[in-house]
């Protein structure tokens, strides 16, 4: 009777270690599958919050820009755009010190911004306001082009959908960090979106 006890012993200690990894398994499979859910809600939260975007007028666009900036922890944070004002809408200092200049576009959703846009920004960006970080926030999407041009030339983009999540609580810091020649789409979106 000894035998048969330490085989079912055995048997039950190999059954236990079966149902846990099973379990254990299941468990990764729960958190990735939340993961991706609390992702995709996240997505869907910045979209729907960029409606009341799209409904700002094209001054009203840049103070909110400069309180994202503000929000961020960017210290001397001014709002500068006027007619006659080389391309910078705001400017201010990162958290590290970096002067950053940005030109701002509140584009209907459905509008792409080309590469014009960008060659004048970049033009006066650095030359004329001595920006350390370009960055170049448009409430709509970027043509192929311009993501090239801006990759080429070291400017950063914050697309409509980029800015829907630095609206949701990204940090600016963390967008800065993007290769937008690489991330995203230049895809237009639909007036209806």
């Amino acid at each position: 009777m000894g035998t048969g006890v330490l085989v079912l012993v055995a048997s039950a200690v190999l059954a236990c270690g079966g149902l846990a990894g099973f379990l254990v398994r299941a468990g990764r499979r729960e958190a990735e599958a939340e993961k991706a859910r609390l992702a995709e809600e996240a997505r869907v939260r910045a979209v729907r919050s960029m409606e009341k975007v799209w409904s700002l007028q094209p001054l009203e666009f840049e103070e909110y820009v400069a309180d994202l900036c503000r929000r961020d922890g960017c210290t001397g944070v001014r709002r500068v755009g006027a007619a006659n004002d080389l391309g910078a809408d705001v400017t201010g200092r990162l958290p590290d010190g970096r002067k950053l200049v940005v030109q701002c576009k509140r584009y209907a959703k459905h509008r792409t911004v080309g590469s014009p846009d960008l060659q004048k920004f970049n033009g006066t960006a650095r030359s004329e306001h001595g920006a350390d970080v370009p960055l170049f926030v448009a409430s709509c999407k970027f043509t192929k082009q311009a993501r090239a041009f801006a990759a080429r030339h070291g400017l950063v983009l914050v697309d409509v959908d980029l800015l829907g999540f630095w609206n949701s609580g990204t940090p600016l810091t963390a967008l800065l960090d993007l290769d937008i020649g690489r991330s995203g789409t230049n895809r237009k979106l639909a007036p209806d979106d």
